[in-house]
């Protein structure tokens, strides 16, 4: 026998906009009485009325349950900041907070909170959109419309991770390697990192000052999704590497199109079997005192570029 819930069919709308009006005029008497609890019993069926008329605005085929009246209204808003208050509304309970886990942990919807969003803001050398810039931490956004059904397991990796010991830059790089070339959300990261808010910053370590190649959709990879971060390769950049300013290498991936200027390949090609990833080369060579200037870089994918050095190794011997 099925487990899913029961389909509700709810009167029309302007039916029970009605009920509700009716109800409230005749709360008029119940104010003017001096009884306390008159008044608050008066109040009940009123607010159950208001919570059906909340849930009659979704279409009848998503009544079924809270959480998916939940996804219709994110999914219809995809990308827009949503507030406690609408899904309030909209789902008809209370404990609409642990819907929304659901929806992301269980089913995979990249659904941010207005925490992650700001930590995310905090770290200064993240950009994001701009309209996320002043989310509270009871709203929440759904970074990209489409349903990622590995999420669930991504999450118990987390959650293992997360109760080992260890520093939080360790556990997010733990992480990321388990998850080479699969997206991974902030909030995900934010929660191997056992929710301090300086996840981000140790996010930004890793990749600048570590020189492992993780990227988002402000630092070479326009492709992501908001809030999204991939850990390209199980490899760190050379130390020279890591100097590259972000904007330089920005610049750098778009002037050659996000494409290795030897053979071509794009992340358009990107495959298991496959999982190259573009870098940049320096025409001159760093320890030849060449520059980190656009000017003197060049995009390759790693097999590529791995190509180039074992050439150069190759002549220096002759």
């Amino acid at each position: 026998m099925s487990n899913r819930p029961t389909k509700q069919f709810l009167p029309d709308p302007e039916i029970i906009r009605r009920k509700v009006e009716y109800l409230i005029r005749n709360f008029e008497t119940e104010l003017k009485s001096g009884e306390l609890r008159s008044k608050v019993l008066a109040l009940v069926p009123i607010f159950h009325e208001l919570r059906i008329l909340g849930k009659s605005l979704i279409p009848e085929h998503f009544t079924s349950a809270a959480r998916e009246r939940i996804l219709y209204y994110f999914r219809k808003y995809p990308q827009t900041v949503i507030s406690g208050d609408e899904l309030l509304v909209i789902s008809g309970i209370q404990e609409y907070a642990r819907r929304v886990r659901e929806l992301r942990v269980q089913f995979g919807w990249p659904i941010a909170s207005g925490v992650t969003m700001r930590e995310m803001l905090d770290d200064k050398e993240n950009t994001i959109l701009e309209k996320f810039k002043n989310m509270k931490p009871d709203e929440y956004v759904l970074l990209k419309n489409r349903q990622d059904r590995e999420a669930a397991h991504r999450w118990y990796v987390a959650n293992t991770i997360r109760k080992q010991p260890g520093a939080v830059r360790d556990k997010i790089l733990r992480f990321l390697r388990e998850n080479i070339g699969r997206e991974v959300t902030n909030e995900e990261l934010r929660y191997v990192a056992g929710g301090k808010t300086e996840w981000a910053r140790r996010v930004r370590e890793l990749r600048t000052e570590l020189g492992w190649p993780i990227a988002t959709k402000t630092t070479g990879r326009p492709d992501l999704g908001i809030g999204v971060y991939v850990l390209e390769a199980d490899r760190q950049y050379p130390k020279h590497d890591r100097r590259i300013p972000d904007d330089v290498r920005r610049e750098v991936l778009r002037r050659d199109n996000y494409r290795c200027r030897k053979c071509g390949w794009s992340y358009e090609e990107w495959n298991p079997s496959d999982p190259r990833h573009l870098e940049l080369h320096h025409i001159k060579h760093h320890v030849k005192g060449g520059e980190n200037i656009k000017e003197n870089l060049m995009t390759l994918c790693t097999r590529c570029h791995d190509g180039v050095h074992t050439e150069d190794k190759r002549e220096e011997k002759n």
